[in-house]
């Protein structure tokens, strides 16, 4: 961790900006983060991701959520390599494994939630089945758009820390 840290805090601003990325998605929040620099640990970045992420606009926020793949939605082989890619592979595990009336469940699922809310459904999917996640898109289709936006908005930052974490042990 001290490593990763240490290598990000030594790089200009701009690159800073760009390593974190991936991470959040939103060019906003990076560079909010690489502003925040130094930081020598876990504790004081995940405390200045949620500082950075929760003052952010909404346009800000919705280009972050713009950076993932739709719940189900195969990633294109080319970007597999990506570790954005990897990482919504893995956080999306159990829903790569589900059974086909599940898949076709959650996509009809995402296709009514862009239909109301004008974007991507955001679920921190890390160690939920998809009978779960299902169940969450169903429950927030029932959400005004100011309720839903803020989930989508906490969602995204415990996406962020999971993969904060991720990237301080690579």
């Amino acid at each position: 961790m001290r490593q990763v840290l240490d290598r990000w805090n030594a790089l200009p601003p701009s690159s800073a900006a760009e390593e974190i990325l991936p991470i959040c998605g939103s060019k906003a929040w990076a560079h909010g983060m690489a502003s925040r620099r130094p930081i020598f640990d876990e504790a004081p970045l995940l405390s200045a991701c949620d500082e950075v992420w929760w003052a952010l606009a909404e346009a800000d926020w919705n280009e972050a959520f713009s950076s993932h793949p739709k719940i189900g939605e195969a990633t294109a082989k080319e970007a597999l390599f990506s570790r954005p890619a990897q990482w919504s592979a893995e956080e999306q595990r159990s829903v790569a494994q589900a059974e086909s009336n599940l898949k076709i469940a959650l996509a009809e699922g995402n296709r009514r939630y862009e239909e109301r809310f004008h974007r991507i459904f955001i679920v921190c999917a890390t160690g939920k089945s998809s009978q779960e996640i299902l169940a969450i898109l169903e429950r927030r289709l029932q959400n005004d758009h100011r309720t839903e936006l803020r989930e989508a908005a906490e969602q995204q930052r415990q996406i962020a820390h999971l993969r904060l974490k991720k990237w301080l042990s690579s």
